[in-house]
């Protein structure tokens, strides 16, 4: 029986296991879902397969920064309240710790290095196991050079930039933990106008146009007139979405741009993770769990 790579996607979140586990797996099971889990479970991963099925949303983003080299990750887990454990907590930076030391291609290589003998997946099979919840090591990114960190409200978004500064300058530390704060608040699309994708911009443009279109007070206005003012409203667009032109938070009159060349900072990348992000969050229904365990 064959297989594509969106089973060997859906057996991973129900397994929790790693992509090539999972593939060769299925490859073991001529593509039969139900035996591929089950060969996942003779491995050793049975408690953790078992806890899989549900949904983990909530958890850590944590920021470490060694040597001149940073990471920022995120490990998810089912409960708020497990995020808080300091287990998870000590996991979750031995991790971001891994990413600084090995510098893996991906999360599977990320998962398949050792700490102290076992690898990170066992280390991760083994915490849900312990912890009673799933878990899973959802994505992580890694900075070389001069890099600044933020981390808000304990963990549920974390910013790391890259610039070109010195890093001995307070002035410099201090404009760019500002920079990583209003990149927490403002979550913006893109760094700079400047590597907009061109089908982005003309797409914005479509949409002022129709909406220029549907005012009647538009209607007699010359056609230059028109082209200035789509002009301006894809000038709005980029102040908007893009960091470097957005306005500074704590001084309207500049832009972000502008106080960092003031400060000497230039901005050379970012990253910004937001705790559970786009997965999908467990309702708890309480009532119908009272009512399944009394049956």
């Amino acid at each position: 029986m064959a297989f594509t790579a969106k089973d060997v996607m859906k057996l991973r979140e129900m397994t929790g296991c790693g992509m090539m586990d999972c593939k060769k797996a299925l490859t073991e099971a001529d593509g039969d879902m139900d035996k591929a889990t089950e060969i996942l479970r003779e491995k050793g991963m049975a408690k953790a397969v078992k806890k899989s099925g549900r949904i983990a949303a909530e958890g850590l983003v944590d920021i470490v920064v060694e040597n001149g080299v940073g990471a920022i990750i995120e490990v998810n887990s089912e409960t708020d309240f497990v995020a808080k454990n300091e287990e998870f907590v000590s996991m979750v930076k031995d991790f971001a710790k891994q990413v600084i030391a090995e510098n893996p291609a991906d999360v599977d290589a990320l998962l398949a290095s050792t700490i102290g003998g076992a690898t990170v997946k066992e280390i991760l099979t083994e915490k849900i196991a312990k912890i009673g919840e799933n878990m899973n090591l959802r994505r992580f990114a890694r900075f070389e050079g001069n890099v600044v960190d933020y981390i808000h409200m304990g963990g549920k978004i974390g910013v790391m930039v890259k610039v070109e500064a010195d890093l001995s300058n307070e002035a410099a530390i201090a404009a760019a933990k500002d920079v990583c704060m209003q990149i927490a608040a403002m979550n913006p699309t893109y760094m700079d106008k400047s590597v907009v994708p061109a089908a982005d911009v003309e797409h914005e443009k479509n949409i002022i146009i129709a909406q220029m279109k549907e005012d009647p007070k538009n209607a007699n206005k010359p056609e230059n007139i028109l082209e200035k003012m789509v002009e301006g409203k894809i000038g709005k667009f980029f102040e908007e979405s893009c960091l470097l032109q957005q306005k500074f938070v704590k001084d309207d009159k500049t832009s972000v741009e502008k106080y960092l060349a003031a400060n000497g900072v230039k901005l050379i990348d970012y990253v910004r993770f937001e705790k559970g992000e786009g997965l999908e969050k467990k309702e708890d229904d309480f009532a119908a769990e009272v009512a399944s365990m009394a049956k």
